[in-house]
């Protein structure tokens, strides 16, 4: 199976890189019942049943579910027992992503290298075998209770890591057209942001490819900060988020508060077809945000000339921008949790670079409707 994202926008060779990263690995969320989100993932989103962990494979402590939908691989996993620290985590947070992985060839050199330039040790680097081979992992603390989990494969032949069994109930759903995670971005409290954009570049060698301020993302009651940190080949793409002042409370505010501390805001999902992807999740029950009709009035005015025609994007709310590379299609998901925290975007990029600066007042105008209904603007 092919893990590479060599098709993602902005890749290239870079030899000096201080943490060469393939590509996103896996994303593991904590969550109350790992069988039930996988189900719904599958469901709603398409994604296939793929690898499965727990009594029957031996692990007394946990239970995972691994789902697939071409390079985006999602990792469910809930506690077995009372008094774990995967428990206290969904406690403290609601479900979120704890796990953040990234491919890499040489999972102890890059263990190495992070923590000898700062990182706090998550997971010291481990060997885990079985007849498909062996995977090495190590891993690294970031905001929050976020860690990255360093995965190396080379040796590999199995179907997700060793431990897991392959997942194959009579169930699954038609897959959706997702293909690769394009970007994830973190929440942060006020004041952290240059700690973790330093932290990025220091320990990981990444480098800061867009910022924002209060003036690029705000609207007449709310306000944010936003830098954009990258890898060197542009694979993987951190926006990191905090707070700015504001008449009223803010959607990082809203998610800081209810999350408990930093996470994981929103895991963006790219396609090659977003009328067709979000039709589909959509008809699904995927509910999302939507802008005012009078937003496309003036919206070909403002990008130029598009592929698309403007009545399903119209009726779908899929939002468009322009930089100087290109354009790109954007929409987002309401809040997938009980709490108002962890959501998803949809992209799908034809030259664009960037991250829908032009769509910020629409968008965060659209989520204080939604903050306003939930009483917590």
């Amino acid at each position: 199976m092919n893990y590479m994202t060599a098709d993602m926008p902005g890749v290239e060779s870079v030899d000096n890189e201080i943490m060469p990263i393939n590509g996103t690995d896996y994303v593991e969320l904590y969550v109350s019942n790992a069988k039930q989100a996988a189900y719904y993932y599958k469901a709603a989103f398409g994604f296939q049943s793929l690898a499965y962990a727990g009594l029957e494979t031996g692990v007394r402590d946990r239970e995972s579910y691994v789902v697939i939908q071409d390079k985006i691989r999602l990792v469910f996993t809930s506690p077995l027992n009372s008094g774990s620290d995967i428990g206290r985590h969904i406690d403290a947070h609601g479900d979120g992503v704890k796990v953040n992985a990234l491919w890499v060839d040489d999972a102890t050199k890059s263990y190495n290298e992070a923590v000898s330039r700062g990182a706090r040790s998550y997971m010291e680097p481990v060997t885990e075998e079985d007849e498909f081979g062996k995977v090495v992992r190590s891993g690294i603390y970031t905001y929050g209770e976020v860690v990255h989990v360093f995965v190396e494969r080379k040796d590999y032949s199995g179907l997700f890591l060793p431990g897991y069994k392959k997942w194959a109930p009579l169930y699954e759903a038609e897959e959706t057209g997702l293909m690769y995670v394009d970007h994830m971005v973190g929440n942060v409290e006020l004041g952290d942001m240059n700690k973790w954009v330093k932290f990025y570049e220091e320990v990981m060698g990444f480098k800061q490819i867009l910022s924002f301020d209060d003036k690029d993302i705000s609207t007449e009651y709310t306000a944010l900060m936003s830098k954009v940190m990258s890898n060197g080949n542009g694979r993987i793409k951190f926006p990191i988020n905090e707070p700015a002042e504001g008449i009223k409370k803010s959607q990082v505010d809203e998610y800081l508060e209810f999350y408990e501390g930093a996470g994981v805001q929103h895991v963006a999902m790219a396609t090659n077809d977003i009328i067709k992807t979000v039709t589909n999740l959509r008809d699904r029950g995927v509910e999302f945000l939507k802008v005012p009709n009078t937003y496309y009035d003036e919206l070909l005015d403002r990008v130029g000339s598009i592929d698309e025609d403007l009545e399903p994007l119209r009726e779908l709310g899929i939002l468009v921008d322009r930089d100087d590379e290109g354009y790109l299609l954007q929409i987002f998901t309401k809040t997938v949790n009980p709490r108002p925290t962890m959501f998803f975007e949809i992209i799908q990029r034809k030259g664009a670079t960037s991250f829908g600066k032009g769509n910020f007042k629409a968008l965060f105008e659209a989520i204080e409707r939604e903050q306003e209904l939930r009483g917590t603007l």
